[in-house]
C-alpha cells in the first residue's frame, strides 16, 4: 500500500494471561515462557506461509477490561511481543483488549512494533464492558512524547476499527461520516471494518461506504474479521485494500488456537491471487 501499510495480515491469539481469570494456577514465570515459545511458533509459521504482518492480542483475557489493563498484563504481552520479534523478520500489530491504546503504544514502542490496532479511537461505543471511548487525543500526543526524534525512524502507526465488532456507537452516525472523521480527526494509518462479532463476516456494502468516505484521504480500509478464500473477491470490490485473518487460520475454524501452517499458506495463496 501506499504508506506501508500490509495488505495481509495474521493474527496470533495469545491465551489467558496472567491476571486473567482464565490463567491457570501456579507458578507464572513458566508458564510465560511456554507462552513465549508458542508465540514464536505460531509467528514464524505466518511468516512461512507468506503473511506480511502479525497483529498480537491478548484475546485469552475475557472479559476484558474497558480502559486500562493491569501492569501485569503489560508486561506479559511486552515478552510476548519481544519472543514475536525474535522468531521472524515480519512487522507487528499490538491490540490491547479491549480499548487500551495507551498500553498498546508501550508496548509498540518498547518492542519495535510497527503499528497498534486500537477498537475505539475516536466516539464511544456501548460494547459488553459497558461504554468504551476513544482517547485518540491521548495517544497520539503519548505517541509524540515517547517516540523520540530519530531521524528517519517512522512512529508507531494507528489503526482504528470504524463501528468495531461487539459494541453499538453510542450514538449512532452514517458509517462514512464516522470513517472520515477517524481518518482526518483522528490522524490514523488505515482503518478496519468487521462484522458484528469475531469470525462473522463484514458487509460488502459497510466496506463500500466506508470506502467512498475515505477515497480522498489515502486512507487503507483492511478487513477486521470473517475473512475466508471465498469472500476476498468481493471485499476487494467493496474497496477494501487487504484483510485481518485470525479464526479461519486455526485447523477448526475458530479463534483461539495455534496457527495451523496449511491452512495459512492456503489463504495467502487464495489472497495472493486476488489481490495482487
Amino acid at each position: 500500500m501506499s504508506n506501508g501499510t500490509p495488505r495481509l495480515v495474521g493474527v496470533v491469539h495469545l491465551p489467558p494471561l496472567p491476571g486473567s481469570p482464565g490463567f491457570p494456577r501456579g507458578p507464572v514465570e513458566p508458564r510465560l515462557g511456554a507462552l513465549a515459545d508458542r508465540v514464536r511458533v505460531d509467528v514464524a509459521t505466518l511468516a512461512r506461509a507468506g503473511f506480511d504482518a502479525v497483529v498480537l492480542e491478548n484475546f485469552g483475557d475475557s472479559p476484558f477490561v474497558p480502559d486500562r489493563v493491569e501492569p501485569i498484563t503489560v508486561a506479559a504481552m511486552t515478552r510476548c511481543a519481544i519472543a514475536a520479534r525474535e522468531a521472524a523478520e515480519i512487522p507487528l500489530v499490538i491490540n490491547v483488549l479491549r480499548n487500551d491504546a495507551l498500553a498498546a503504544m508501550a508496548i509498540a514502542i518498547a518492542t519495535g512494533a510497527r503499528w497498534i490496532r486500537v477498537n475505539v479511537h475516536v466516539g464511544a461505543a456501548v460494547t459488553d464492558q459497558g461504554l468504551v471511548q476513544g482517547r485518540a487525543h491521548e495517544t497520539l500526543r503519548a505517541r509524540r512524547a515517547w517516540s523520540g526524534d530519530e531521524p528517519g525512524a517512522p512512529p508507531v502507526g494507528v489503526w482504528a476499527d470504524v463501528d468495531v465488532k461487539h459494541a453499538a456507537p453510542l450514538a449512532p452516525r452514517p458509517i462514512g461520516d464516522v470513517a472520515h472523521d477517524t481518518a482526518t480527526r483522528g490522524h490514523v494509518e488505515a482503518l478496519i471494518v468487521t462484522g458484528a462479532a469475531t469470525g462473522a463476516a463484514a458487509d460488502p456494502r459497510k466496506v463500500e461506504e466506508v470506502a467512498r468516505a475515505v477515497e480522498k484521504d489515502g486512507v487503507p480500509i483492511l478487513i477486521g474479521s470473517g475473512a475466508t478464500p471465498d469472500r476476498l473477491a468481493a471485499l476487494r470490490d467493496a474497496g477494501a485494500h487487504g484483510v485481518i485473518v485470525g479464526s479461519w487460520l486455526r485447523a477448526d475454524g475458530h479463534a483461539g488456537g495455534s496457527i495451523d501452517f496449511d491452512r495459512s499458506a492456503t489463504f495467502a495463496a487464495a489472497f495472493r491471487r486476488v489481490f495482487d
